[in-house]
């Protein structure tokens, strides 16, 4: 049965990866996509968006939502066109598609019409979820499970020493999901920056057409990644492996722990997600505890990514 998906979205490179992968399966039904702002401004992620739609098939559309514009701190966000694109996009300006019309209400009819069956994949800030924990706590319970991109335990953040951009762009909403959410995994940097496709993966998928966006993002993607990393052989696709996580669970091994996450502003450790992994520490039983992804198998990445992508048999 196909998984139904509600996306939270920052509309970014890696996040289009990600779009793209969710409407060529035949094993996601994508239900609507919040666009919040994150790696470009709201206005322009619901932009994108919207030009995405032009891209996808008319039996798979889906409404887009527009999310959140500043996080819960009140600090002003950061974009990242450098990495992404003005759009989002990389080098691709999308035709004025016009905005979507003040609807983040629609969240709400969303999870009332798929009780208890929905699927929420959160790859971007966490600011818009955040705002349904406050304001509709008992409805998120009804929710099936809820996937989310973020955090780094033990390992380099990508914005700062310890933290990774969607928990250290607004730390606030991260913590209060944490603390609020039930039937969450987390799937942070410690798997996702191995999610590596290659410059020949690229190629290959492209000559056999079945997306002609994947490779001009992803061109764009890794020349940013291999100037600030000469060693890296591929871009991470951090957001696909996350919308692939409830697929494909036997690509990761998890554990369940109980996660913080540090909400000091201005400090090289805002937004950094911290759990207790010594083997001897016995938690209280009424500690909230998450299951977060440690491990993570390639191979059965590359070829479930390959074989979607391409329309071929892998593995």
């Amino acid at each position: 049965m196909k998984k139904k998906v509600l996306l939270f979205a920052d509309v970014g490179i890696d996040d289009i990866i990600a779009l793209i992968y969710a409407y060529l399966s035949d094993d996601i039904e994508l239900v609507g996509v919040v666009a919040d702002y994150g790696n470009v401004p709201r206005e322009r992620a619901i932009q994108t968006a919207n030009y995405l739609m032009t891209y996808v098939p008319e039996e798979k559309k889906f409404p887009i939502i527009g999310g959140a514009e500043i996080p819960m701190t009140a600090q002003q966000p950061t974009f990242y066109p450098e990495i992404h694109g003005e759009y989002g996009l990389g080098p691709i300006i999308p035709d004025k598609l016009g905005n979507t019309s003040e609807n983040f209400f629609e969240i709400v009819n969303l999870i009332e019409q798929y009780d208890g069956d929905l699927t929420i994949v959160s790859i971007g800030r966490l600011t818009s979820l955040a705002t349904m924990y406050i304001l509709y706590p008992d409805l998120m319970d009804t929710v099936k499970e809820i996937f989310v991109m973020g955090g780094a335990f033990w390992v380099p953040g990508n914005v700062t020493a310890v933290s990774e951009a969607n928990f250290y762009s607004d730390p606030v909403a991260a913590r209060l999901v944490m603390n609020y959410a039930d039937k969450l995994t987390i799937i942070p940097l410690n798997v996702t920056d191995y999610a590596i496709v290659t410059p020949e993966m690229v190629d290959y998928i492209d000559s056999k057409g079945r997306t002609e966006l994947l490779k001009p993002l992803l061109d764009y993607y890794y020349a940013f990644y291999k100037e600030r990393n000469p060693d890296i052989q591929g871009s991470p696709v951090h957001d696909a492996i996350t919308l692939m996580a409830p697929l494909y669970e036997d690509m990761f091994t998890f554990r369940e722990l109980p996660v913080y996450i540090v909400t000091t502003e201005g400090h090289v450790n805002q937004g950094q997600s911290i759990t207790d992994i010594r083997p001897y520490i016995n938690f209280e039983e009424d500690a909230k505890k998450h299951r977060i992804a440690f491990g993570f198998d390639y191979k059965k990445f590359y070829n479930r990514f390959m074989s979607l992508m391409t329309g071929e048999e892998f593995g």
